[in-house]
């Protein structure tokens, strides 16, 4: 992994250290919300982890419905979130957390009548992924 702001490693593996929210690499994703790369690379013990934090604002089309080959948890800090998952539909809200099991076909909207904002914490299979325009490996 490359050295950043927002992933600083060394060869050691990851460094303790704050990871200010103008560090984060930004991204705009093709629904018109747009994503900031908090830590994409692997922990010290060598799992694969992505973090990153996306902003939708209210009445914006949803990202399409896909499966995952890891682990997430999305944390609404702010906002309404609707998650369509296994044939239901959950609402999540601030503070609430919201598990999405590997192989889970998904899909994220914003419920509300203001911007929802939420963190995703991918941990293990193919949470690092390849990197993404804007992001830095």
């Amino acid at each position: 992994m490359q050295e950043n702001k927002a992933s600083a490693n060394t060869a050691a593996g990851p460094v303790s250290r704050v990871i200010h929210w103008a560090d984060m690499p930004v991204r705009k994703n093709a629904n018109g919300g747009e994503s900031r790369d908090v830590v994409r690379g692997a922990t010290a013990t060598g799992d694969p982890v992505n973090v990153h934090a996306t902003t939708q604002p209210a009445g914006m089309k949803p990202n399409p419905a896909h499966p995952i080959q890891h682990t997430e948890f999305i944390c609404v800090e702010e906002g309404m979130l609707e998650v369509e998952h296994d044939g239901r539909v959950d609402r999540v809200e601030p503070g609430d957390v919201m598990m999405i099991a590997k192989g889970t076909v998904h899909q994220v909207r914003n419920a509300g009548d203001a911007p929802v904002r939420y963190f995703v914490v991918g941990i293990g299979g193919d949470a690092v992924g390849k990197p993404q325009a804007g992001a830095k490996a």
